[in-house]
């Protein structure tokens, strides 16, 4: 039983590290690797046909903590466009909220797909660059309110952390690379906070959960995550500032169209 407690708890700990240092790096919500890692793992460590709902929930709480490095760093950089992120914070607020409380009425396969589906999509975005129009700017705060709810229900729903969805929209809009994703990072924190809260009030009704969760949050996967990324995600945050971001981007594509492929045929 103890062997088996070290060995699932170390899964988490590797899984901290590299989430957090790829988050901080590129901006991105560490549940497109959280996700996928937890649910492979879980379905050998817990009997549940909630484990998606689990790793979700799970992914959204640990992004909340590990999200606050990552912003001090990039902040501290004086990268972060405080001004685009209060035009976007209400909108995401009330969007992960929903998000989060409306995936009581999925099962764990539709689930799978939907994150699937947007893994896949996300990757083809960082493999193909596509170019916004020059012209194009940031809309105004009803815009920005929208977009903002948009980001914040779909990145909840499926656990990803705003920065997923938020740096794509922000360099669209001609927002340099380098300030989309410190901006998206910070966006991570309100999309988090509310989604996680959804999750936990979704999860208080459901039936099947294992041991030692809160709603839908698994707390020995979470520790074990977040002790890890809060160390590594400050390290991306500061090599994001000194690497070739659009390089690095290209070959993570790569490895989300794998982690896309796994939840598109999750089976569990």
């Amino acid at each position: 039983m103890f062997d088996a407690f070290i060995l699932e708890f170390s899964i988490y700990l590797i899984t901290g590290a590299f989430v957090g240092f790829a988050a901080g790096l590129l901006g991105i919500g560490g549940g497109l690797i959280i996700v996928p890692v937890l649910t492979t793992a879980l379905v050998y460590f817990m009997d549940s046909s909630q484990i998606v709902h689990i790793a979700i929930a799970t992914s959204l709480a640990t992004i909340l903590i590990t999200s606050i490095s990552s912003v001090r760093a990039h902040h501290q950089h004086e990268a972060v466009r405080w001004d685009v992120f209060r035009l976007l914070t209400l909108g995401v607020l009330a969007g992960a909220f929903i998000g989060g409380w409306i995936s009581q009425y999925f099962d764990s396969a539709t689930l799978s797909i939907i994150f699937g589906i947007l893994e896949l999509l996300i990757a083809l975005n960082m493999l193909l660059a596509i170019k916004p129009n020059p012209s194009r700017e940031l809309p105004g705060l009803p815009g920005n309110t929208l977009a903002g709810f948009l980001i914040g229900k779909l990145a909840a729903l499926v656990g990803v952390g705003g920065g997923t969805l938020t740096t794509p929209y922000l360099v669209w809009n001609n927002v340099s690379m380098h300030q989309a994703i410190a901006t998206s990072t910070a966006v991570s924190l309100p999309v988090a906070l509310a989604g996680t809260i959804g999750y936990v009030v979704a999860g208080l009704q459901a039936h099947d959960l294992p041991a030692y969760t809160t709603g839908y949050i698994y707390w020995p996967a979470f520790f074990g995550i977040i002790l890890a990324s809060i160390f590594t995600a400050p390290l991306g945050a500061k090599l994001a500032h000194k690497l070739p971001v659009k390089t690095l981007k290209r070959g993570f594509g790569v490895f989300l169209l794998l982690l896309a492929a796994k939840m598109l045929f999750f089976t569990a």
